[in-house]
């Protein structure tokens, strides 16, 4: 019996990374290239992943779509998906990977569902396959089991249930504590720099908060490179917690933390060129500089 065929849309970080895995594991796999970048096809040429050219022709042959992009275009590429799914006649699996509220999942799943569609909600925690293993699919929705026989194809499928949006909550409140934490920090070093206390608070930070300190070292000089797109994804954690009646004020923060970082020089960088040698000193003296551009 032949394997299913897996779409990717789009071969990222992520998705070239699950594009890669299931390759290896005997899928073929599927892109659209339309209007992407050089470095997004050399990671889908890199991935095995063949080009369709169109929606429609994707749509045609494609058994199970995954949606893995930044969260501002989950639904309109779930809108553009169904568009080609009427044109094209054929209906395959359609997975909403994205970091998006619960809300936002029920949405593209309503425009998945008018054109007769299965529609899988899910969220993914971990790094990429490849960079270290133990990436996890939470799944929930009426139907999973298009995502359960992917489990141990390089990533783990955890279901959640049958409920639309309980895969996209659970990644909502595991991304609230990490990139929250995150931001947190690089707050707190951006107000210390600009009140002069950076080299004194560092140091108590050293006396007493060392693994803190150890985190935020590691962490505060490369979150520009993907500032742009985790924007979106506070201002959906933000609306999750205020549709469950928590306060979505951290995350408001925690977006206009990533508002700054995203206007600074390092942003251009992605995680292959970033300057690995900056320090935390160094990357907060240009932080702290950073005028955020209001629209």
């Amino acid at each position: 019996m032949s394997l299913p065929v897996i779409a990717i849309l789009m071969p990222g970080d992520m998705g070239h990374g699950v594009g890669a895995a299931l390759t290896a594991a005997g899928h073929t796999v599927l892109t659209c290239l339309a209007g992407r970048s050089e470095e997004t096809r050399s990671l889908a040429q890199r991935a095995g992943m063949q080009d369709t050219g169109t929606l429609v022709e994707l749509v045609s042959h494609a058994d199970v779509i995954l949606s893995i992009l930044p969260p501002s275009a989950a639904v309109g590429l779930a809108k553009d998906i169904a568009a080609a799914m009427r044109e094209a006649g054929s209906t395959p699996v359609y997975v909403d990977c994205n970091a998006v509220s619960p809300a936002t999942a029920r949405e593209a799943c309503d425009a998945i569902a008018a054109v007769g569609a299965a529609f899988i909600d899910a969220g993914i925690i971990g790094l990429a396959p490849g960079k270290g293993g133990g990436t996890r699919f939470y799944v929930s929705g009426s139907d999973v089991s298009a995502m359960l026989a992917l489990d141990g194809k390089g990533f783990d499928v955890i279901s959640l249930g049958d409920e639309v949006g309980r895969a996209s909550a659970m990644k909502m409140v595991y991304a609230a504590l990490t990139k929250g934490t995150w931001t947190l920090q690089t707050a707190v070093m951006l107000a210390a720099e600009k009140l002069g206390l950076t080299e004194e608070l560092t140091a108590e930070f050293a006396f007493s908060q060392k693994p803190a300190l150890d985190a935020m070292r590691a962490r505060i000089p490369r979150l520009p490179a993907d500032s742009g797109r985790w924007i979106g994804e506070m201002e959906e954690i933000a609306a999750t917690f205020a549709d469950a009646g928590v306060t979505s004020g951290f995350h408001d923060g925690a977006a206009d933390i990533f508002r700054v970082l995203e206007q600074t020089p390092f942003a251009s960088e992605t995680r292959e060129t970033m300057d690995t040698s900056r320090t935390m000193e160094d990357a907060l003296k240009v932080y702290a500089q950073t005028d955020v551009k209001k629209d």
